[in-house]
């Protein structure tokens, strides 16, 4: 009997976890089985993958940088990775822009549900943890964000899982030892590239447990959703955001398949299982390990590129999340504040959802924060903050879903970009969980 695929596996659990939440949504303590019985088991895949995500960073990044022998391609690739990582956000900024310009979401919009979404949703917990989060966010320096990146405490960096901290000391480290000599820097090398093979056997096995876990993570989202008449009221702008997500997935596949001569079916067929573990996470940090073993294995590229490439697009490479903060923007403003439809406020959101995207956490919801930056810096009134927020809150989470599959696309997007033009793009080695098992059993 042929033996099923991972991604129809996960597609499968998806699927079946949706119409399990539906249900349980119909029964008598419904939700509270979910959340008690079957939620855990979707965290607990979320916190192994979060378990190997900095040792893999550290691994693979110091391996690969050391494996360059020379300093100048660190510079290289590194200039190539963010000129790539900038220049797609700008397109998917633009492309945010055009539709929701275009089809206007929010013209028309009754005044009715505007009420009922704003005493539902606007002293929201969440609507106010986003607001306070943006507001600490905005006090800080100019440069907070730099400083930020050089951990004064690596131990505490590991422990937090602050990425780009990790990231620097992952380089720094690197680049010694190329300082260091060969000989001397050997035994190190040798070391991280053992970790390297063991996280990614680690990833092998937990992702074994994959299907499961996006069936528990789906019916936990679906028995989130308590007022399905709002949900339909905002599908128009919803539409629009998973339209321009959609549309940005598209410009991936023009990418790969022109410049890297891969066909776009393989590519997303290669791709998938971090696609859907995505979708079900709603954390490009979460899913990190994951992109890193199917980029590697599964689309070729060498680990001294997705090494560097991957860790450093799932902290600074939002696409879909700035994709969402022009729509999102633009809709609020359509909504309640038509006046402040300008070109040059619109031209302000370009240059601030790019800079804040670069900022944005890897993690659920962090697009949320960020808009309220956005919308800040364009001189949206202050007042009517938690009344935007409330608009588009009741379809974030399946938007975040959505558009951290952009993220993740993009980031694998990107990593073979890199690799083909410094030649490390090479054909797919997979490995199986198995592969030594006949060995030690």
């Amino acid at each position: 009997m042929k033996k099923i695929a991972l991604h129809w596996k996960i597609i499968i659990g998806m699927v079946l976890g949706i119409i399990f939440g539906f249900i349980m949504n119909t029964v008598d303590g419904g939700k509270g089985f979910v959340a008690d019985w079957v939620a855990p088991f979707g965290t607990i895949f979320i916190n192994l993958l979060k378990l190997i995500a900095v040792p893999l960073i550290l691994a693979s990044l110091i391996k690969g940088i050391s494996d360059l022998k020379d300093i100048s391609k660190i510079k290289s690739m590194g200039l190539r990775t963010i000129g790539i990582y900038v220049a797609t956000t700008l397109v998917a900024i633009i492309i945010g822009l055009s539709i929701v310009n275009i089809v206007k979401p929010g013209n028309g919009m009754p005044q009715d549900t505007i009420e009922k979404i704003k005493l539902k949703y606007e002293n929201d917990a969440g609507v106010t943890d986003k607001l306070m989060k943006a507001s600490a966010q905005k006090e800080a320096g100019p440069l907070q964000a730099l400083v930020d990146i050089f951990p004064s405490n690596i131990f505490k960096s590991f422990a937090e899982a602050s990425m780009l901290q990790v990231i620097f000391f992952a380089i720094f480290v690197g680049i010694c030892l190329l300082l260091i000599g060969e000989k001397k820097a050997k035994p190190l090398i040798d070391f991280f590239d053992s970790l390297n093979e063991v996280v990614m056997k680690m990833v092998d096995l937990i992702m074994l447990f994959a299907p499961y876990a996006v069936f528990a993570l789906l019916a936990n989202v679906i028995i989130a959703f308590d007022d399905v008449e709002i949900l339909i009221k905002l599908l128009y702008y919803a539409f629009c955001v998973i339209g321009g997500l959609i549309l940005m997935i598209g410009f991936y596949l023009i990418l790969v398949s022109v410049y890297t001569k891969k066909s776009p079916m393989w590519f997303l067929q290669q791709i998938s299982p971090a696609q859907l573990l995505a979708f079900s996470t709603s954390s490009s940090a979460a899913t990190l390990p994951v992109t890193m073993e199917r980029v590697e294995e599964h689309l070729g590229v060498d680990k001294e590129v997705s090494g560097f490439v991957l860790p450093v697009g799932a902290t600074v490479n939002m696409d879909g999340t700035s994709l969402y903060q022009g729509i999102a923007a633009v809709f609020i403003m359509q909504v309640i504040w038509p006046e402040g439809l300008t070109f040059t406020n619109q031209l302000v959101i370009v240059l601030t959802a790019l800079l804040a995207s670069i900022g944005s956490a890897a993690v659920p919801s962090a697009g949320m924060v960020m808009l309220v930056i956005v919308l800040e810096s364009i001189g949206f009134p202050a007042e009517l903050l938690p009344i935007g927020l409330a608009l588009i809150f009741a379809v974030d989470r399946p938007l975040d879903m959505c558009r951290t599959v952009v993220n993740v696309t993009g980031d694998a997007t990107v990593s073979m970009i890199v690799a083909k033009s410094l030649g490390k793009l090479h054909d797919p080695k997979p490995k199986e969980w198995d592969d030594h098992y006949e060995e030690v059993k």
